[in-house]
């Protein structure tokens, strides 16, 4: 994976949420918009032209949606510049974002690949807790639980729980084939990627 795709979480999002924006992006058939100026067109396309409901969105004035617009402003400080992209791409091919999370949801499931720290608790024994990297599928049952908590605005400790017991249905417990009653819980997570 190149730096550019393993960069921090934007400000105010966990790692989770983050590489499930990326999983989300690499989806795209089409590349977003690139420019300001391509990026406000759109966003003022998206709010049916109302430059006071794309400020609010960005953080800015009306005056400097406009100014970027028309192109007299075009090259944005590093804030604007991270929220431009941000709410572009949160916008960009709903129908083909909606097409991939409902097959993950329903009968693909999807991909993770974490690395953390696991610590674990069941009824015999089990390895100690340690950091790990693994790689795994996820059930398109929690797959659906996770988008939902996504779409509902929660934060990265409400997915922490969900993620963790999806990794360990898939990899610890093969399925329910082994290792009954074990449960997984990941902290201190260093990178998460996904794959839709």
């Amino acid at each position: 994976m190149s730096d550019h795709k393993q960069q921090q979480p934007a400000p105010g999002r966990g790692k989770v949420l983050e590489a499930l924006a990326r999983a989300e992006r690499a989806v795209f058939t089409r590349p977003a918009p690139k420019s300001a100026k391509a990026q406000v067109k759109f966003l003022l396309t998206r709010a049916k032209g109302s430059t006071k409901a794309v400020a609010e969105r960005l953080g800015v004035s009306r005056r400097t949606v406009e100014r970027y617009r028309a192109g007299k402003l075009t090259t944005p400080q590093k804030r604007l510049q991270a929220a431009l992209v941000e709410e572009t791409e949160s916008d960009w091919q709903p129908q083909v974002r909606a097409q991939v999370r409902a097959a993950a949801s329903s009968s693909r499931g999807m991909m993770v690949e974490v690395t953390a720290y696991f610590g674990f608790t069941c009824t015999g024994s089990s390895d100690d807790g340690r950091e790990r990297q693994i790689t795994t599928d996820i059930s398109p049952t929690y797959v659906k639980q996770i988008l939902e908590l996504q779409e509902a605005g929660a934060t990265e400790e409400d997915l922490h729980p969900i993620v963790a017991e999806a990794i360990t249905e898939s990899y610890f417990t093969e399925w329910g084939t082994r290792a009954d009653g074990l449960r997984a819980d990941f902290t201190a997570v260093s990178s998460i990627s996904f794959r839709f």
